[in-house]
């Protein structure tokens, strides 16, 4: 229920006030039955403006750190993250995956919507990463469409490491659903699965015009980052 009110009478109309978002291709999200949107993840505001356009409640799987935040920052952010009908899912340790594979499909069984960032972490630098194979897995193991979906412009409103946005115009796009039925079968064939998740960020790359990366995001941070400084030893 307290999806339903921030969506349409909390969040819902001060997002299309501020951000006064263009809407391009709403009407390929399908009316009903279960589907996945996977987009681009430029910003934080990204988990409020595409679930605030889709007409449909849309479930995302969001990383564990929303939920386990400290002071009261960390428990308002689990709070609104619980209440918007998000799924925590921790993204360390070899079974990561795996899980968030299995709450996936719990979501599409039900005839839900799935949204899912197939990056698997924001861009830090604008541009569009290398896409991880689980949403392939998830498509052709549940049978389902993929709706690609392109946010412009939430890059330049909330780059990594802004807290508040800035108040800009957005937009939000949707492509032609993606039917992977060819694949059928082949869930856990390599060559299969990377095929269907380069078709759907190629198709993420026509909707957005980024410049795109053939390398994880997660590890282009990870050369970012400074080393670890480690305390001198005594004795």
């Amino acid at each position: 229920m307290f999806y339903y009110v921030l969506k349409y009478v909390i969040l819902g109309p001060l997002l299309r006030l501020l951000f006064r978002p263009g809407i391009e291709g709403l009407e390929h999200i399908p009316a009903e039955g279960a589907a996945i949107v996977a987009g681009n993840h430029l910003s934080f505001s990204d988990h409020f403006l595409m679930p605030a356009i889709i007409k449909r409640r849309i479930t995302f799987l969001a990383k564990a750190e929303y939920f386990t935040g400290p002071g009261v920052k960390g428990r308002l952010t689990a709070a609104f993250f619980r209440s918007a009908g998000q799924i925590p899912v921790d993204r360390s340790g070899k079974e990561a995956g795996q899980a968030a594979i299995r709450e996936g499909l719990g979501v599409l069984s039900k005839g839900e919507l799935l949204g899912i960032y197939p990056e698997g972490t924001r861009s830090h630098d604008g541009r569009l990463y290398k896409g991880k194979v689980g949403v392939a897995v998830m498509a052709l193991k549940a049978g389902v469409p993929v709706v690609p979906c392109a946010m412009v412009g939430t890059f330049e409103i909330q780059p990594p490491g802004q807290v508040v946005p800035k108040i800009k115009r957005v937009t939000v796009r949707f492509g032609e659903p993606l039917d992977f039925s060819r694949y059928a079968g082949m869930e856990n064939e390599k060559a299969a699965i990377r095929a269907v998740t380069d078709e759907i960020m190629y198709a993420i790359l026509e909707l957005s015009g980024q410049e795109y990366v053939d390398r994880y995001a997660a590890e282009v941070k990870a050369e970012l980052e400074p080393p670890k400084k480690f305390p001198r030893r005594r004795g």
